[in-house]
């Protein structure tokens, strides 16, 4: 059997223009068969479809055709975030510059594990991550796959900070992500703070840490700035001070928020960032990044120490000595792709103004649809939006009606809207992260919802 060609070494672009062209193609022709931002059908309907043009997984003899196929396949029976009605969630489209350089990293395949297998990638990564760093006020970074393993490195190192043991204390508005890291690390039962305007509330948390038993100082309090439901920030400098006041470290998840630094405009909502002792970035959100593209910032470097690991084949203590980077105290994990390479090229192709041109387009998108459905006596708004994401629900309906609403806008693949809880009742989202969408597009949005509750989509 002949040996399939390399997608890397001196004959790689050579093999490799033809395969682009055949992705390009069926890229096109997966997105005009599916028509709008979502697959029409429901998931029956895409399974049967994915089953049909897959065929056998495995079979005996390779199909020349297979790459064509399942990215026609792939591209036809995908959620579109770059369509501009589809608008659920955190859930960018990501800039052709950055994925063109994510192409590159898959063809050279650098592994951030040891320096003789990364050695540009690595050189890169140390540049990139301080530079971040400096932006939340912070000495070091690392690189994560997102907010959810940033904010369990920023418990960890919490944890091995404080001698062994932490007691995690956040908001009722905290992601998932921080009350499980508690319980993977094998910590106390988190203490939830209350939230009633859907942000953290500094008096509350004042008395939680005055109540908590223990020595003064264990103690880890995780804010959030941007929170999934609907994009609010804590009062940063508030819960600083009485994280100060207490002696309690300070964490903010900012994997939705963090961006807002780039923006002249709205940097100054993260106002108190730099008193986090760690912060999460997510730059596959408010970042225009292929998955994916997160980071953990750490104001004092010495916190990374905890995570220094030694396997011999990696790191031996003599090539340490005689100068190769140590790269397994940069992460938990092993084997690393090198997803520095597409955000130190976004970073340098736009540079500040450009990224901070594009978080003020969406967040601007966000105030127009905000308005509207203000203007709309068929609707209810939920509040004005603090980033890019807005609460809305046609007026009077139910909350099964709401819910049936969003459904029937999935199912029948016109529109990718999320749901949240708020004020006790059900709203849909609007995450508005295209800085390509129109005026004409959040009426269209509006329109389809407005349209799918009329029809008598479930009770009213």
């Amino acid at each position: 059997m002949r040996t399939p060609p390399l997608a890397s070494g001196p004959r790689g672009p050579h093999h490799l223009r033809p395969l682009l062209d055949t992705v390009l193609g069926a890229l096109r022709t997966g997105a005009r068969a599916r028509g709008g931002p979502l697959p029409a059908g429901g998931p029956d309907a895409v399974t049967a479809a994915v089953r049909d043009a897959v065929g056998d997984v495995l079979p005996d003899q390779g199909d020349p055709d297979a790459l064509r196929t399942l990215v026609h396949a792939f591209a036809q029976g995908a959620a579109d975030p770059a369509h501009p009605l589809c608008a659920a969630h955190l859930h960018c489209p990501p800039l052709a510059v950055a994925a063109a350089a994510d192409l590159a990293a898959s063809v050279l395949n650098p592994s951030l594990d040891s320096w003789d297998q990364a050695p540009a990638a690595s050189a890169l990564e140390t540049l990139l991550t301080r530079a971040l760093a400096r932006e939340t006020g912070h000495a070091d970074g690392l690189v994560t796959t997102g907010g959810t393993e940033a904010n369990q490195l920023a418990v960890l190192l919490a944890r091995e900070a404080h001698g062994g043991t932490v007691r995690l204390v956040h908001g009722a508005n905290a992601h998932h992500s921080l009350p499980r890291a508690a319980w993977l690390l094998g910590l106390p039962e988190p203490v939830a703070v209350p939230a009633p305007a859907g942000v953290l509330d500094p008096v509350a948390l004042d008395d939680a840490l005055t109540r908590l038993p223990g020595p003064r100082g264990r103690v880890l309090v995780a804010a959030t700035a941007g929170t999934t439901d609907a994009g609010l920030i804590d009062p940063l400098p508030d819960i600083a001070a009485r994280c100060a006041a207490h002696g309690a470290r300070l964490h903010v998840d900012a994997a939705y928020g963090g961006p807002l630094l780039f923006s002249d405009r709205h940097r100054s909502r993260l106002t108190g960032l730099d008193a986090a002792h760690t912060v999460t970035l997510d730059l596959h959100k408010l970042g225009w990044q292929p998955v994916p593209a997160g980071l953990l910032t750490v104001r004092d470097a010495h916190d990374l120490s905890a995570l220094h690991h030694r396997a011999d084949y990696l790191n031996a203590d003599d090539d340490t000595e005689a100068g190769l980077p140590d790269l397994l105290g940069r992460s938990l994990r092993t084997t690393r792709r090198p997803d520095v390479l597409k955000l130190a090229v976004t970073l340098r192709t736009l540079g500040r103004t450009g990224l901070g041109a594009l978080v003020d387009r969406v967040c601007a998108h966000a105030r127009e649809f905000a308005d509207l459905v203000h203007d709309d006596p068929r609707f209810d708004l939920h509040d004005r939006p603090v980033i890019s994401t807005v609460l809305f629900r046609p007026a009077h309906a139910a909350d099964t009606a709401v819910a049936a609403v969003r459904r029937h806008l999935l199912t029948a693949g016109r529109a990718v809207l999320g749901r949240a809880r708020a004020d006790g009742r059900l709203w849909l989202k609007a995450t508005f992260l295209n800085p390509a969408t129109r005026p004409d597009d959040l009426t269209a949005l509006l329109t389809l919802v407005h349209h799918a509750h009329a029809e008598g989509q479930g009770p009213r």
